[in-house]
């Protein structure tokens, strides 16, 4: 079974921003914290918006991320992660269409 990549991109304010980044790197370790599902990861910056970010996370596969999906809200840093994101711009999973030939 192939990887998974998710892309996530937030609007926050720069105030928040180191915040977000801290508690980015925390979730990441709790989702991990029963098994590796998130093989690597990457918190990017908008070349030209200094305040939108961007989550790369690359997932074992598509049923670790629909599994982490439904344990979202059990995970102890989201709620206060979520109350320092002011927008979420886009969110979507994508496989690599050259390990599906």
């Amino acid at each position: 079974m192939s990887h998974c990549t998710e892309i996530a991109i937030f609007k926050v304010a720069k105030k928040n921003l180191k915040k977000v980044i801290a508690l980015s790197l925390r979730i990441f370790d709790e989702i991990n914290a029963d098994g590796l599902v998130i093989v690597s990861h990457k918190i990017l910056q908008k070349t030209d918006n200094d305040e939108e970010i961007c989550w790369q996370l690359t997932w074992v596969n598509q049923e670790a991320v629909a599994l982490t999906t439904k344990k979202w809200s059990s995970f102890k840093s989201t709620a206060e992660l979520e109350s320092l994101v002011g927008e979420k711009l886009y969110y979507g999973h994508f496989i690599d269409l050259n390990e599906q030939t």
